[in-house]
This record gives C-alpha cells, structure tokens and sequence, in this order.
C-alpha cells in the first residue's frame, strides 16, 4: 500500500480553559465574545496524522471541519500544524446548535468516498457536547472497522494493518485494525506541536474549499430536542474533623452508619 491519504477530523469548540456559562433561556450555552479553540482532541488527531507523514507512513493529511464561517480559523490553524488541505462546509445559526453527531458522519462518509481516504483520525470526543458518537456512527455508515480511545498507533511495515492499544475500563487492550479505518484518539496518544510562525504564513496559501450539506446531499434535521441546559447543583461545603470518634460521630448523625 501507498502512503495513506488521511481524513482528520476538526471541531471548533469553547476553549477549554473558558468558564462556560448557561443562556438566559436555558437552550445552551453562551458562545458570542466567548474564546474558541480547536477541540484537543482533535488536536491529538491532527497530531497523529502529521507524525504519520513524517514517517512517510500518510502522503497527505486533508483536514475537515462543519460550522459557522469562523471554523475556518480553526482549519487555518489546522493547516499550520501540517495538514496540506481543507474542507469547511458551512452551518450556521440554529442549524448549528442542532447539528447532531449522525449528521457529522453522513458528511465525513461522503469526503471519504469523494477523496478516497485511506485512514479517519478524529478525536474521541468532543469537549463541548462530550458525544462520543462521532467516531463510530462512521464506521457503521463506512463499514469500515474502527478503533476507538487509542493511545497508540503504529502501521506494521508491508501490511494494510494498524497495530494499536486502546484505553479501557480494566486498563489497555491491544489489537490490530485492517485498513482503511476509522480511529479515534485519546488523550495519551501524543502531545499536541504548536505550529511555526513561518508555517502560520504558508498556511494562508493553502487551499481550503467551502460546502454546504445541501451540496453533499445530507439531511442535517435533526433527530433530537433539547428540552433544557442546567449548571450542574451547587456541592454543598464539606466539613473537617479532628478524630475517628468525631468522624464516626458525624456519619451516625447523618445515617451512613
């Protein structure tokens, strides 16, 4: 097999050191005036397929995003770190805020079978809507096998196969994949490169190309309503004692003995 052509997947979410806040009308979350930034995990993703070139392993790293016009800051940024193209297909508006994860794979299906990909790197989840959906509603509308939670990837030399460890509840499991896959990456997997400053400049000369998912075909309506956003409950203060007779003391009083 070639150098792999490899689909990454790039999401443009509230920065993860921004203190999110709930709307007035309790439909979502504020967003306007509010720092965006690169969903990390795709960070690692886009990570991944930029080691993968440099190993001669991917011959071209093609970068996807879906959202408003400000996503592609975002592929920009994409494109910085070493991706050689990008595709943006534009929602905006409602349409956004109701965009669902099943809608996200009928596109990125529809960029793999145009652009003939040989591998999908996407993050395991997203820190906004936390879905973890994404990833493997592709691989059942690609029929490709997947690997999800991966913390390390390797393709075997001469083969159509990705040997790769997984995170799981009762601690690592190690399996191999047959390309072409569809993967998604945990947080171990590697540490994200920030992008040059000369390669900042290249970036704004490669090509990025707009769509819409009238365009590809796609029914972005969604299947879901959301009914209300709550901020978590207020946890009540805790309490400090001095002994083991106070503390057995104190969970008598409240029946936990």
């Amino acid at each position: 097999m070639s150098g792999l052509r490899v689909l990454v997947g790039c999401k443009r979410v509230i920065d993860y050191a921004v203190k999110v806040r709930v709307r007035p009308d309790k439909m979502g979350v504020v967003t306007e005036g509010v720092k965006h930034s690169m969903n990390p995990f795709d960070e690692i993703a886009l990570e991944e397929a930029v080691r993968l070139k440099e190993k001669k392993v991917a011959s071209e790293i093609l970068v996807f995003s879906c959202g408003p016009k400000q996503c592609q800051e975002t592929l920009r940024t994409a494109l910085a770190v070493g991706a050689d193209r990008a595709i943006h297909v534009e929602v905006s508006g409602e349409d956004y805020e109701k965009l669902e994860p099943l809608a996200v794979a009928k596109m990125l299906a529809k960029i793999v079978e145009q652009e003939k990909s040989d591998l999908v790197l996407l993050g395991k989840q997203a820190i906004d809507d936390d879905c973890n959906q994404t990833g493997q509603m592709l691989a059942g509308l690609l029929d490709w096998p997947q690997a999800t939670f991966v913390s390390s990837l390797t393709k075997e030399e001469g083969e159509g196969l990705l040997s790769i460890t997984r995170e799981v509840d009762g601690g690592l499991e190690n399996i191999r994949v047959k390309l072409p896959a569809v993967v998604t990456a945990d947080l171990r997997l590697n540490e994200p490169r920030y992008a040059t400053l000369p390669n900042i400049m290249k970036a704004k000369k490669k090509p990025i190309v707009a769509m819409n998912p009238k365009d590809m075909g796609v029914d972005i309506a969604p299947h879901l309503s959301v009914l209300s956003v709550e901020d978590p409950p207020v946890r009540e203060a805790g309490s400090k004692v001095e002994n083991v007779d106070e503390l057995l003391a104190k969970l008598k009083e409240v029946g936990a003995v």
